[in-house]
């Protein structure tokens, strides 16, 4: 059997998918697993050991759908469920199952805060549109299989950081309405007890120099500003290697649910109903539960609709859970 799975973004949506070949691959005999996504995502996958061929695309969807034609696939799971994958699975013409996306219900809660949401993570979501071929969740989690050629080892980590715990901040965050002011990672700073390496994209270096200009002796003594300086596979290695991992509502949060990090998962906009919370790996979350604009959008926003952000300003960063939560991991 042949099957083809489709997924097109974005990072932290395709690792949550990684268990659905996984289990295709180790449940069902012989099958064959193709993947399509976007070119630019490549890297999330090409090292997937569960994934036998992956399909890449940019704009042109005939050129795609020309290639895909030939593999003759038996089955479609398409796990993205938007015009573009629907467009290619109808000239496929072959069996699909769409991923049920439950846009209605996420508008609601996000437009009126009427909750009628399943009390489902997504990746149980995406394990059902498999469930035709008999295959059960293997309770393995998240995976996430970064190229060697990435790797980071201690000897490319400042001197302070080797053979000692260390926690990860991961700052990113491709919207700003889920992305922590550096003030309140300065707070969660003044009573840290570790080292700290700071991870992002090149946009995130500015505001990683700041939390470390301001922040010269905090309780951990050391703090390491490695935005912008490493892939999305070297970032992964980093998160490998670290105690703990304290991050926003994104990939990065997912790429350490795959490597069973405790985590801290910061909300802003965005809340754990919406069903992409850490999976199956120790978390706690920290958010702003009761305010009425709470979500303002399943994605995220350039700037505060509301203008006054309290999602983010309103943040216990000191709560005596996290601190605990912390300290538990880092003994």
């Amino acid at each position: 059997m042949k099957i083809l799975l489709i997924r097109f973004s974005s990072i932290g949506d395709i690792v949550l998918t990684s268990p659905v070949s996984r289990i295709l691959k180790t449940q069902v005999p012989g099958i064959i697993v193709h993947y399509l996504t976007r070119k630019k995502f490549k890297s999330l996958l090409e090292f997937d050991p569960f994934i036998d061929q992956i399909h890449l695309f940019d704009e042109n969807l005939g050129f795609i759908i020309d290639e895909l034609k030939k593999e003759k696939f038996d089955l479609i799971l398409d796990l993205h469920n938007n015009l573009r994958s629907r467009v290619i699975s109808l000239a496929l013409n072959r069996p699909t199952v769409h991923f049920p996306k439950e846009n209605i219900l996420k508008w609601l809660y996000v437009r009126f805060k009427k909750d009628y949401l399943p009390h489902t993570h997504v990746v149980d979501r995406y394990l059902k549109t498999a469930e035709i071929l008999g295959v059960v969740n293997d309770n393995q989690g998240l995976g996430f299989y970064p190229c060697d050629c990435e790797s980071v080892t201690e000897t490319d980590l400042p001197e302070a950081f080797r053979n000692k715990k260390f926690i990860i901040f991961s700052i990113g965050g491709t919207h700003s309405t889920k992305r922590m002011p550096a003030k309140k990672w300065n707070e969660i700073l003044s009573w840290i007890p570790a080292p700290v390496i700071i991870i992002g994209g090149k946009e995130d270096q500015e505001a990683g120099e700041q939390i470390v200009e301001e922040n010269p002796g905090f309780p951990g003594q050391h703090i390491w500003n490695a935005c912008g300086q490493f892939s999305i596979g070297g970032s992964s290695y980093l998160i490998r290697m670290s105690s703990l991992v304290i991050t926003h509502d994104t990939g990065m949060m997912h790429i350490a649910a795959a490597f069973k990090k405790p985590t801290v998962a910061i909300w802003g906009n965005t809340t754990p109903r919406l069903g992409m919370y850490p999976y199956q790996t120790e978390h706690i979350n920290l958010e702003v539960d009761d305010l009425p604009c709470r979500p303002c959008s399943k994605i995220g926003f350039s700037a505060c609709p509301e203008v006054h952000f309290q999602c983010m300003e309103k943040q216990n960063t000191g709560s005596s859970e996290f601190q605990s939560f912390v300290r538990r991991f880092l003994k």
